[in-house]
């Protein structure tokens, strides 16, 4: 059974090795520009830790997923090629990676986040085409184009999940 807890500063080094695990996955399957082998830095995620927002799914005591969950406005977001489904609050999902080695690790994202918040937003990258495919068989309507800070495009996903609550 997989869970999911706040990460801290000691499980850092088990949070970089699934970066590193995730970002060889990522160009080997044609994707070699989303993450390259620089992100995420160890210093966004040292302040993803210190703000609270970077979570582990474990089994066990095993880290096997990492993954950034924020409440509220997501500046990336304010523009969008296309439409939101709605204007209401909503969780963003970042830099979610897994090690390989379990099953179902988005999909015990989605239930934590849902827990959170009826209405949740993610985006990847348009060579990323197993996070596409996750996203999409998971329920999220795909809305449009949002641009990221060095203003490369993003393929914008949205999830209602009001009947789950």
């Amino acid at each position: 059974m997989l869970e999911i807890r706040s990460a801290t500063k000691d499980d850092l080094k088990s949070i970089m090795n699934i970066y590193k695990t995730a970002q060889d996955y990522m160009i080997a399957s044609g994707n070699p520009t989303q993450w390259g082998r620089t992100y995420p830095t160890r210093e966004l995620i040292q302040s993803d830790i210190n703000k609270g927002v970077c979570f582990l799914i474990c089994e066990a005591d095993i880290v096997h997923g990492v993954f950034a969950l924020f409440e509220g406005v997501e500046p990336t977001y304010e523009y969008i090629d296309g439409a939101w489904l709605n204007d209401d609050s909503y969780v963003t999902i970042h830099r979610l990676a897994g090690d390989g080695k379990v099953h179902g690790i988005f999909q015990s994202v989605i239930e934590y986040c849902k827990q959170c918040c009826s209405n949740i937003r993610v985006d990847t990258h348009n060579d990323n085409k197993t996070m596409q495919s996750l996203i999409e068989k998971h329920g999220f309507m795909k809305c449009g184009t949002i641009y990221v800070r060095d203003g490369s495009p993003r393929i914008a996903y949205q999830k209602l999940c009001t009947d789950n609550l």
